[in-house]
C-alpha cells in the first residue's frame, strides 16, 4: 500500500508538471490535464492515504477525552508505539 501511494503521488506530480508545461506552451489541453490531475489527487490519492494512515486506530491516542480531568494531557505510554 505504501508503494502504491508513492507511485500514485509521483504520477500525479508528473501530470501536474506536464499540464503546467503545456499551459505555458499555450496548448489547449493544459488546463484539462491540470484539472484532472487535481481531481484524481483529491478523490483517489487522499482517501487512500487517509485509509492507510488511520486503519490501525493509531489516531485514538491523539483524540481529546472530554471525560478526563485534563483532556489536553498527553498519555506518554501510548506515544511509545
Amino acid at each position: 500500500m505504501k508503494l502504491l501511494l508513492k507511485i500514485l503521488f509521483v504520477i500525479f506530480i508528473i501530470a501536474i508538471i506536464t499540464g503546467t508545461y503545456l499551459l505555458n506552451q499555450k496548448h489547449p489541453k493544459g488546463d484539462v490535464i491540470i484539472g484532472l490531475s487535481i481531481l484524481f489527487l483529491s478523490f483517489i490519492l487522499m482517501p487512500l492515504f487517509i485509509f492507510y494512515r488511520f486503519r490501525n486506530g493509531k489516531y485514538k491516542k491523539y483524540v481529546l477525552d472530554p471525560n478526563s480531568k485534563n483532556p489536553f494531557k498527553i498519555d506518554e505510554e501510548n506515544l511509545k508505539d
